[in-house]
């Protein structure tokens, strides 16, 4: 039964990935009519009114996003620049692709920034520019405001993520600190049009977090930001003179980002071409041709990763108690993203964390199964996806001399899943729409 709970849990998770495939996805809101662009069937945009086309994008699934975008419109392009996460480029015509790191931003991706400011800062009111963004966008869009250097940003940024921000909180940080989120692209792109399509890997599908929202208004205040940094104890841990631009901000001496109302904003479409729910439901209709009673719980999952896999834990035991909330062979998907406090040494991320809180429950739960996965295919640091635990884990796991709690205290979740052959790992998948998790009852 549990190898059959297994290959059915790569089959579901699989349909999963396929069903927010970034190429795939762009081409179903954005086609030509003759010689008109045509953009969610919404907007119809005459490209005899056009002078030139640039295009621009950062993300982890921004390149096969570009790739849709070359093979609608083809030599109309002028060009464009792009920059993703390492490993995660493609081979283009037209625009160029640049590198650089995630989650903490680096040089590379710097360079990459300015390049794709002085394309936003190049059109005028007659020309279109189609931007691509996607999850990891923030990082790879890494533009310091005035005084605040490279450096400065990456301590934060690796202060707020070791200490369990949310992406929101982080994103509001990054806003405040940037010549390029929080609508502060668009603010260079004025007056030119832009077609702004996103790949959603953010809770609530809001789009000013979307990558720190580029082209979109920002809805966070410089009065919240240090409000983050007070709730996490970092106000004295981080460079001063960061906490001093956020203060200054506070106090009107620095602008704020740009907000709803603007008039930049009236030029700008926004669109959001894949999403979490949209990955969960092709899952939901894969486990049901497998035979199972497949629902989903949320696209929209929050806050500690141990309290999610608890939650997860008692759904499962319920399945096999009394057959609610469905009866068995049950699947039940869930997706967000989840945060880990890192407490130790060792080496994961939050779906590897997610399978390892479950290892024990797991083992008292008769033909079960609990899966995770990041769906960009990395997880935390790593090299995998996430990690699948099965009811006879712990037992595996005990044969091998390994202790979960052991690992669990060191943040520790990749080796021991890496030792019990139990992790999942998908390479690069190019997209990234948080994360997907799968229980199963047999």
């Amino acid at each position: 039964m549990l190898e059959k709970l297994r290959k059915d849990a790569r089959a579901i998770l699989d349909a999963c990935l396929a069903a927010v495939e970034p190429e795939a996805a762009v081409k179903k809101f954005l086609w030509l009519e003759g010689e008109d662009l045509v953009v969610a069937d919404t907007l119809r945009i005459p490209l005899r009114e056009v002078d030139r086309i640039f295009v621009v994008g950062a993300g982890k699934g921004t390149a096969p996003m570009v790739k849709a975008v070359e093979a609608i419109l083809g030599n109309r392009i002028d060009r464009g620049v792009i920059c993703v996460k390492y490993g995660h480029g493609l081979p283009l015509k037209r625009i160029k692709v640049l590198e650089g790191g995630h989650p903490v931003p680096d040089a590379s991706g710097q360079a990459a920034a300015q390049q794709i400011m002085d394309v936003a800062l190049e059109a005028d009111s007659r020309d279109l520019i189609i931007s691509c963004i996607s999850g990891g966008g923030s990082a790879l869009l890494p533009a310091p405001v005035k005084g605040i250097t490279l450096a400065d940003k990456q301590e934060l940024t690796s202060s707020l993520l070791a200490c369990g921000a949310t992406i929101h909180e982080i994103n509001a940080l990054r806003k405040h600190l940037s010549l390029t989120k929080g609508g502060n692209l668009m603010k260079l792109a004025y007056p030119a049009r832009v077609i702004n399509l996103m790949l959603s890997d953010v809770v609530g599908d809001d789009m000013d977090t979307i990558a720190s929202g580029p082209f979109v208004p920002d809805a966070s205040t410089y009065g919240q930001t240090l409000e983050i940094l007070k709730r996490y104890d970092l106000v004295n841990r981080i460079p001063e003179h960061v906490v001093e631009h956020l203060r200054s901000g506070l106090a009107g001496l620095v602008p704020e980002t740009p907000k709803r109302g603007d008039e930049i904003f009236d030029r700008v479409v926004n669109v959001i071409v894949g999403s979490n729910i949209q990955s969960l439901a092709a899952g939901r209709e894969e486990a049901g041709k497998l035979g199972y009673n497949a629902m989903i719980l949320s696209s929209s999952i929050e806050g500690d990763t141990a309290e999610a896999a608890r939650t997860h834990a008692a759904i499962a035991r319920e399945i096999r108690v009394t057959g609610n909330p469905v009866a068995a062979p049950a699947c039940i998907l869930s997706g967000g993203e989840t945060t880990v406090k890192v407490v130790g040494n060792g080496k994961g991320g939050r779906n590897q964390e997610f399978a390892l809180n479950l290892v024990h429950a797991a083992s008292e739960i008769p033909d079960s199964l609990f899966a995770s996965i990041g769906t960009d295919g990395t997880d935390g640091p790593t090299d995998a996806a996430g990690a699948v635990v099965d009811s006879r884990a712990l037992a595996r796991a005990r044969d091998l001399g390994l202790d979960p709690v052991e690992f669990g205290r060191n943040s520790d979740s990749y080796h021991f899943f890496e030792q019990l052959g139990d992790l999942i790992v998908t390479g690069p998948t190019r997209t990234n729409v948080m994360d997907v998790r799968i229980c199963l009852v047999g």
